[in-house]
């Protein structure tokens, strides 16, 4: 039920930024061409502000909400010695009572800071599995009865490419054009029967 404001948050966003083609176009001349910014339109090669402001209120989606949270708690850890966070736990359930879903979950994940340049929101919030079974709850450890697999959920973002200004084809140093994409976010993990005995 979670994902549920996410959900509903990428179906206005997509909606939002299809009325809004024509901010995404650039001058109506160029035909479905995105318009390619100069460098000193793009202070700091940032995203057009109108682009970000008007459909691209990424914040309320869980990738981008949980960036924060995971830079200040890998701040804190990154003198400590490395834990075990990295493989599939023994779960006690003495232990997790009090822990947050990921952590509870017999298919255990966590969550990782993926940042690409040439995209916006940059840095989104990619979880991963730590365990190739799941955790058989009689037991609390890993069993083969069972696989962990990714949750994937898809995310409408703006990939920044390169671009000419003098319609020669060869790219404009330091000018970019940007364009809508989906790609497909993994927010959790669950457990599934695996497909051969």
């Amino acid at each position: 039920m979670t994902l549920l404001p996410g959900l509903l948050f990428l179906t206005w966003l997509h909606a939002c930024l299809a009325h809004h083609d024509a901010f995404l176009r650039g001058h109506p001349h160029t035909h479905g061409t995105p318009r390619c910014y100069s460098a000193e339109e793009l202070p700091l090669g940032q995203a057009p502000p109108h682009l970000l402001a008007r459909g691209a209120k990424w914040g309320q989606a869980l990738p981008v909400a949980l960036v924060s949270s995971l830079e200040a708690a890998g701040h804190r850890r990154r003198h400590e010695r490395p834990s075990a966070a990295t493989q599939c736990p023994v779960l006690r359930p003495e232990e997790v009572l009090e822990a947050d879903t990921h952590q509870r979950s017999i298919s255990p994940w966590r969550y990782r800071v993926d940042t690409d340049e040439d995209r916006y929101p940059q840095k989104l919030a990619f979880a991963e599995c730590l365990c190739r079974g799941c955790i058989d709850p009689r037991t609390g450890r890993e069993t083969a009865a069972l696989n962990s697999v990714r949750l994937l959920q898809s995310l409408l973002v703006l990939r920044r490419r390169p671009c000419s200004r003098d319609g020669s084809g060869l790219p404009t140093p330091g000018a970019f054009a940007f364009h809508t994409e989906f790609i497909r976010v993994p927010v959790g993990c669950t457990c599934v029967l695996p497909r051969s005995v």
